[in-house]
């Protein structure tokens, strides 16, 4: 894969404005490339016809969706946002509850399909909560509080079968597989 293609899938995925010093470590380029790879997308992103713009303040890069969408943006996030968890909200809190702290693709890997705007919505409901990640350059996420306190319970471990489920070996290959094919595909 080009460095291209693995800057856009790196800004797509995270959840967070990305330093300069993330990118050049992650993609092994020269700051020159990488400012090359970033006109590209600006290039690419920023067309009054895009849905999606590159957001670069000079310190941080991020993928957001453009301006002109906000109101139909925010009105679909109300709508997904209102009444109960749909079967697949309740599946991904679910898999963070035992799996957490995890990453989207670790998430999204256990599930078989893309998580974002789930993760989004149960993070704005505040059942999820996001944390820093020292060794993975993603947000990983985490049961919160809140929902535990929902629950009736005090620790994940809590959960029914925690110990079963977390370290279940279908689970862990599958999560073992997508680093791995992350970490090749790099």
């Amino acid at each position: 894969m080009s460095h291209m293609s693995q800057l856009e899938s790196i800004l797509f995925v995270a959840s967070k404005p990305l330093s300069r010093q993330e990118l050049l470590k992650t993609l092994s380029i020269a700051q020159e490339k990488l400012d090359a790879l970033l006109v590209s997308l600006r290039e690419k992103y920023n067309q009054p016809d895009s849905g999606l713009q590159l957001l670069d303040t000079g310190a941080t890069v991020q993928l957001v969706t453009h301006p002109d969408n906000a109101e139909v943006v925010v009105l679909f996030t109300k709508q997904e946002l209102m009444g109960e968890l749909t079967r697949a909200q309740l599946e991904t809190l679910t898999v963070i509850a035992y799996q957490g702290p995890a990453t989207r693709p670790e998430i999204e890997a256990i599930r078989g399909v893309n998580c974002s705007i789930i993760l989004r919505n149960l993070t704005v409901r505040g059942l999820v909560e996001e944390e820093e990640s020292v060794d993975k350059l993603m947000t990983a996420y985490r049961i919160s509080a809140a929902a535990l306190r929902q629950l009736g319970i005090m620790n994940p471990t809590d959960l029914p079968q925690y110990s079963e489920l977390h370290a279940h070996p279908y689970i862990t290959a599958v999560v073992s597989e997508e680093l791995d094919s992350s970490l090749s595909s790099s």
